[in-house]
């Protein structure tokens, strides 16, 4: 099948032409709870999860952008719920993240704080073949610290012995706690017209530290198509399924604003007709 292409139609049909084992990475946050209309599109989330193993190579991952709406008083736990079928299917859940959202919108009268992150699963087909770590500056960088404490003047622990005395690294791992505002995509007349633009620093975030240069990067949910732009940022190959054509328009729009490197038509054979 192409590559570097957006297909206009169903995911589920865009996977349908893929072989086993073909993806490196997919990054996707899908339309969950109802939340946003999405142009009135919703999806099959089993089949959906059932070809994403599939499609995955082996030590591939997946990471899956989800929350859950309050429905009748209570969150619909639909997070946990496809937490738990991905697992049941084969992926190993590798690591539960967070995305603190630093620009969230305000809680109004609703006897709860306001609302401000969401999930970020990191699926992973066996075990992830590598990590490209993304690092961060220590608090304390170039200090000595103890065990048994931070002060210079307890040279021993509480047993007698002598503490061991450590130089603080420069940077250390990242925290699995990522912090950006909503919609950090370039506002423009086009993304403008999506309802939930997925954060850039997000998607080039997980493309670096889940893929290398030239692995093929898949969103089944494309949106608007922050996965594909920060894919062809970061010189990976890229396929994206978007049902919606309004929002293949966005697509492509992004993608010729940052250079157009990958860029092909789209595919017209599917209906405007709301998918599975």
């Amino acid at each position: 099948m192409e590559i570097n292409k957006i297909y206009n139609e169903n995911c589920l049909d865009t996977m349908a032409k893929m072989p086993d084992n073909f993806i490196d990475l997919t990054v996707t946050s899908p339309p969950y709870d109802d939340l946003r209309t999405y142009n009135g599109y919703s999806f099959d989330f089993e089949n959906v999860a059932k070809e994403l193993f599939r499609v995955t190579k082996k030590g591939g991952v997946l990471v899956w952008v989800v929350g859950d709406a309050t429905v009748k008083g209570s969150e619909t736990g639909t997070s946990f719920r496809q937490a738990l079928y991905f697992k049941e299917i084969g992926f190993n859940l590798h690591d539960t993240m967070i995305w603190h959202k630093n620009n969230p919108t305000p809680q109004i009268k609703t006897k709860r704080y306001t609302q401000c992150w969401e999930y970020m699963f990191i699926f992973s087909k066996g075990s992830v073949n590598f990590c490209n770590y993304i690092f961060e500056d220590c608090l304390h960088t170039g200090k000595k610290t103890y065990r048994g404490g931070d002060s210079e003047f307890r040279k021993q622990s509480s047993d007698g012995k002598k503490s061991v005395i450590t130089q603080t690294n420069n940077t250390k791992i990242l925290k699995n706690l990522w912090t950006t505002n909503v919609g950090t995509a370039v506002a423009n007349e086009f993304t403008k017209k999506h309802p939930a633009t997925f954060p850039e620093q997000l998607a080039n975030d997980h493309i670096i530290s889940w893929s290398n240069e030239n692995d093929l990067v898949y969103d089944p949910f494309m949106g608007s198509g922050t996965t594909a732009k920060m894919a062809i940022l970061n010189n990976r190959k890229y396929i994206g399924s978007e049902i919606s054509a309004e929002y293949c328009k966005i697509i492509e729009a992004r993608i010729k604003e940052c250079g157009g490197l990958f860029f092909n038509s789209f595919e017209t054979e599917m209906s405007n007709e709301a998918g599975t």
